[in-house]
């Protein structure tokens, strides 16, 4: 066992040797620009950009027409939200989503307000859900877009999506979901699910930073979107910029590799998060499981540590990479807004650490995490006034 240990797979994910091979050899090999396709390196280019289109459709069960690639989750965000807002305001204005999603859609949407838009802030019950009931009774005529994540990058709760869709194609309003933290781990069918836009990042599925896709549909209805970023009209010119072709291959290939490994995968995830979990209850008191006991992502694991500060906690344990549930500023620390959403206090959202459980994670490495958290915490404790006086 390496120390320090990695346990920070929401935030991002090391990338699978198995992906770097692929991507290897369009760097210095076939580094041909797949817009230009007069030449050998060019088309060899393109060919790889088109293998990697199906490898990433397939994963949700969608046509390769249907994906453009990105920059990454903030741009496919961005573009999803930016794209159909401009696309559809003659039709309406409105569009609906939660107080728990994440800051590339938030702050999409605020922006959005600002130029006119409506946007409705659903609230979510104590685990992190939304009440599909809620979003049918704000559903006006003016109502465009709904915007649910799949799963929470902080809890891990998962939404109940498949209803969401159903309700969205009944009231012909269209759905977009950022799948960038389930996209790998969960199954997912943009067809059944009534998904119309989708997102995708690589490296939070053991792909390379700085690429990402976006799944438009194409027929039934197919959705119109206009771009946000204009130049010389590559991905069905709704994304111009000469095409990451290296990022795409390795994007290609970490969808192929989770096609195969996602069931096993998954199983292995919740067998190492129920294992700390377990052990952070029975051996610490005051410690609470944040987001749904059931409908959460396997990997995930976010616990809030009552009498203790999470950045000082994190400080305390240098061998383990985790994160912390706050949004830290040069100015203040504020505790997270989806913590808040659950309803948690102040002092309860700032204990709060996440667990992202990985890939490459093993059980001698999940064994010395608890050991280092019990440590930790109880040595915190024992230094706090606040806490004495509440034992």
């Amino acid at each position: 066992m390496k120390l320090p240990i990695y346990l920070d797979s929401h935030a991002t994910t090391p990338c699978d040797p198995r992906v770097i091979e692929k991507m290897l050899p369009f760097f210095s090999q076939h580094f041909g620009n797949a817009s230009n396709v007069n030449h050998a390196f060019g088309k060899k280019a393109q060919e790889a950009c088109e293998k990697a289109r199906e490898q990433v459709a397939s994963l949700i069960k969608a046509s390769p027409r249907e994906i453009i690639f990105t920059s990454g989750a903030t741009e496919s965000n961005n573009q999803a939200l930016i794209g159909i807002a401009r696309a559809y305001k003659d039709k309406g204005t409105h569009i609906i989503t939660t107080q728990i999603e994440h800051k590339s859609v938030m702050n999409p949407l605020k922006f959005l307000e600002n130029e006119g838009f409506k946007v409705t802030w659903l609230s979510v019950d104590r685990h992190g859900l939304v009440d599909v009931e809620e979003i049918r009774k704000n559903i006006t005529t003016q109502t465009i877009l709904i915007s649910v994540m799949t799963a929470n990058n902080e809890i891990g709760t998962i939404e109940p999506i498949l209803e969401i869709g159903k309700l969205a194609s009944a009231r012909e309003v269209l759905f977009f979901t950022d799948a960038v933290q389930a996209v790998g781990k969960l199954s997912i069918d943009v067809d059944q699910m009534n998904i119309d836009l989708l997102s995708i990042a690589g490296h939070k599925m053991y792909g390379p930073k700085g690429i990402g896709a976006l799944y438009i549909r194409s027929k039934g209805p197919k959705v119109r979107i206009l771009p946000i970023i204009y130049g010389s009209n590559q991905e069905r010119s709704l994304r111009s910029g000469t095409l990451n072709v290296p990022g795409i291959v390795g994007l290609g290939e970490a969808c192929a590799i989770a096609q195969i490994e996602m069931r096993e995968e998954s199983l292995k995830g919740k067998k190492l998060r129920d294992q700390l979990e377990r052990n952070l209850l029975s051996k610490l008191p005051n410690v609470y499981v944040n987001g749904h006991p059931k409908e959460r992502l396997d990997h995930n694991l976010n616990v809030s540590f009552l009498g203790i500060e999470s950045d000082q906690l994190v400080l305390e344990m240098p061998n383990l990479a985790v994160s912390t549930g706050t949004a830290c500023k040069a100015t203040s620390k504020e505790p997270s807004h989806v913590l808040k959403a659950l309803g948690l206090n102040d002092e309860m959202a700032l204990s709060s650490i996440r667990f992202g459980i990985g890939r490459f994670n093993t059980e001698e490495e999940l064994d010395y995490a608890s050991c280092e958290v019990e440590r930790a915490v109880n040595l915190l404790r024992e230094k706090s006034a606040l806490w004495k006086q509440r034992s």
